[in-house]
C-alpha cells in the first residue's frame, strides 16, 4: 500500500529545518547572493548540527538514520530559502554519501562516510568536464594503473563545492582502449582527497545564478590514488555515476518543489499588498491564473517526489519515477519563477524582492543532472519500450535494512 502521509518524525524535521532556515539563513541570503559569498560556517555548521549532512546515513556510520522521505523534506525546505542550500544536500548527502553507503567497502565507509555524515568533512562529485556534460562518454579524464595505485589526469568543471569539499567522488577512464570505443565499461569511480598532491581547484565566477553557493572546477595533474580508494569494482564507474544521479535528481526534484512554493508564497503576499486600477492585483483574473498554476504545479511536483521517496524507502528501483519528478519539478519551477517576476511587475526586476533571485536560481536545475531534453527522451523511451530498468546493484538499501559491504 502506498502511503504518502508524513509521520511525526517527518513533520518535526520539516519544522526544524524551516525554523533554522528562516532564522539563521534567510536574513543574510540576499547579501550573500549579491556578494557571491558562500557562508560556509553559518550554513555548513548549522546543517551539521541539525544532522542534515548525514540525514539518510545509518547511525552506525555517523548519520542521523532518517529515511529517504526525510531527505526530500529537508531538500524542499532548504530550497524554499535558497537554492544554494539545497545544492549541498544534492552533492554532499545525495550524490556522494549515498553512493559510499551503497558501493563503499567497510574501510571506505569508516574513513570517508563517517566524517562526512558527521559534518566534519564535506564531499563533492566530479563527473562533468569541459567537453562532457550530458555525453558522459565524452569524458577525457584518465586513471592509469601504476603498481598499487592509479595516476589520474583530467579536469572537472561546473562542480558544486569545488573549493569547499574535502573529498570527491571522481569518475575516470581506466581502460584507454574502451575510451576510444566510448564503451562505458571502461570507466571507474574513485575517492579523491583534496590533499592529494597534484589536486587544484578554483571558482567559476561567470555564472548568473545560485550566487550564494560555491561552484568551480578542479584539476588533477598526476594525482596518485591508492587501490583502496577505488569505489565499487574497476569498470563499474558508469553504473555508480548513474546511481549517484538517481539520488541527486531526487533531491533536485524535492528542492525545485520548494522553489515553486517560495514563488507561490511571495506572489500571494505581493498580490494582496499591491494595488492597480483601484484594487489589489490579486483581484485580477490573469494574476489569479498564474497563482493557481503555481499551486497546481506545487502539489503535482510534491506528489512526484514523495512517490520516488516511497520507492526508495521500500528498496524498489526508481530511476524512471525519479527522472520524471526531476523533469517536471524543475520545468515547473522555471514557469513559477517567471510568473512570480511577472506578478511583481517592475519590482520583480528589482533585487529588493526575492523573485528575481528565484528566477536566476531555477534555471540551473533544468540543465544539470540531466537536461529537460534528456529526461523527455528517457520518459518516451520507457513508453516506447526502448529503455528498461533491469534489476542491478544500483538500488539504495530499503530504509532500515542492514547495509552490507563488500570486503
Amino acid at each position: 500500500m502506498i502511503d504518502f502521509t508524513l509521520s511525526e518524525e517527518h513533520r518535526l524535521l520539516e519544522r526544524s529545518v524551516r525554523e533554522w532556515g528562516q532564522r539563521e539563513v534567510a536574513p543574510y541570503i540576499r547579501e550573500n547572493d549579491r556578494n557571491h559569498h558562500f557562508d560556509r560556517e553559518r550554513i555548513l555548521g548549522g546543517m551539521a548540527k541539525l544532522g542534515l549532512l548525514g540525514i539518510s546515513v545509518p547511525q552506525e556510520y555517523g548519520g542521523a538514520g532518517m529515511d529517504y522521505l526525510c531527505l526530500g523534506v529537508a531538500s524542499e525546505e532548504l530550497e524554499y530559502v535558497d537554492t544554494s542550500l539545497r545544492v549541498i544536500m544534492s552533492v554532499h548527502a545525495g550524490l556522494n554519501c549515498l553512493s559510499l553507503l551503497t558501493w563503499g567497502t567497510e574501510d571506505q565507509k569508516r574513513r570517508y562516510l563517517v566524517p562526512q555524515a558527521q559534518g566534519t568533512k564535506i564531499a563533492g562529485y566530479g563527473l562533468t568536464e569541459p567537453s562532457a556534460g550530458s555525453d558522459v562518454r565524452g569524458m577525457q579524464t584518465t586513471a592509469v594503473k601504476t603498481g598499487d595505485r592509479y595516476v589520474i589526469n583530467g579536469e572537472k568543471s561546473w562542480i558544486s563545492l569545488a573549493d569547499v569539499a574535502d573529498n570527491f567522488l571522481v569518475v575516470a577512464w581506466t581502460d584507454l582502449e574502451k575510451k576510444k570505443q566510448r564503451d562505458p565499461s571502461g570507466l571507474t569511480a574513485f575517492i579523491v582527497e583534496r590533499t592529494f598532491r597534484g589536486f587544484s581547484s578554483g571558482p567559476m565566477k561567470e555564472k548568473w545564478g545560485i550566487l550564494a553557493g560555491n561552484t568551480g572546477w578542479f584539476k588533477m595533474a598526476d594525482v596518485e590514488v591508492p587501490d583502496a580508494n577505488v569505489l565499487g569494482k574497476v569498470g563499474e564507474g558508469f553504473k555508480i555515476a548513474m546511481f549517484a544521479l538517481d539520488q541527486g535528481r531526487y533531491t533536485v526534484a524535492a528542492g525545485a518543489t520548494g522553489l515553486i512554493r517560495a514563488c507561490r508564497d511571495a506572489s500571494v503576499t505581493y498580490a494582496k499588498e499591491r494595488k492597480a486600477f483601484g484594487v489589489e492585483i490579486g483581484q485580477h483574473q490573469l494574476v489569479k491564473e498564474m497563482i493557481a498554476q503555481m499551486e497546481s504545479d506545487y502539489q503535482a511536483a510534491r506528489l512526484l517526489w514523495l512517490r520516488s521517496g516511497w520507492l526508495k524507502n521500500t528498496g524498489q528501483r526508481n530511476t524512471r519515477e525519479t527522472g520524471l519528478a526531476k523533469w517536471f519539478a524543475t520545468v515547473a519551477s522555471e514557469r513559477a519563477a517567471g510568473d512570480a517576476v511577472q506578478i511583481h511587475g517592475a519590482n520583480g526586476y528589482s533585487d529588493e524582492y526575492p523573485v528575481g533571485r528565484f528566477y536566476r536560481n531555477c534555471k540551473g536545475a533544468v540543465i544539470y543532472e540531466g537536461t529537460r531534453e534528456i529526461h523527455k527522451i528517457m520518459q518516451a523511451d520507457y513508453l516506447l519500450g526502448y529503455r528498461q530498468d533491469r534489476p542491478t546493484r544500483c538500488e539504495l538499501p530499503a530504509y532500515g535494512e542492514a547495509v552490507k559491504s563488500e570486503v
